[in-house]
């Protein structure tokens, strides 16, 4: 599963899942012990992480929904993980 950003101590992932649960363009998070799923809209697919962090991942996801939409059919046409600069 390859890292697509990380900030804060938040890893980003995403990875093609064919034929998975998740048919839309979504990511995966893992903070500490916490992991979850959330599309690129902000809906949480799966799983949750502490509120602060969520925050966080959601201002993100509002900075970046284009590159988001972009990384996610390049990954699941061409194969191709385009990395997504992180909060600072």
């Amino acid at each position: 599963m390859p890292v697509i950003s990380q900030f804060y101590g938040i890893l980003i992932y995403m990875y093609r899942e064919i034929g998975g649960h998740h048919n839309e363009p979504h990511v995966h998070i893992k903070y500490n012990e916490y992991e979850m799923s959330i599309n690129i809209k902000g809906k949480v697919l799966n799983g949750k992480i502490p509120k602060k962090q969520k925050k966080l991942v959601d201002a993100w996801i509002t900075l970046h929904t284009e590159e988001l939409k972009a990384a996610w059919y390049a990954l699941n046409n061409d194969g191709e993980v385009i990395k997504i600069k992180g909060l600072e």
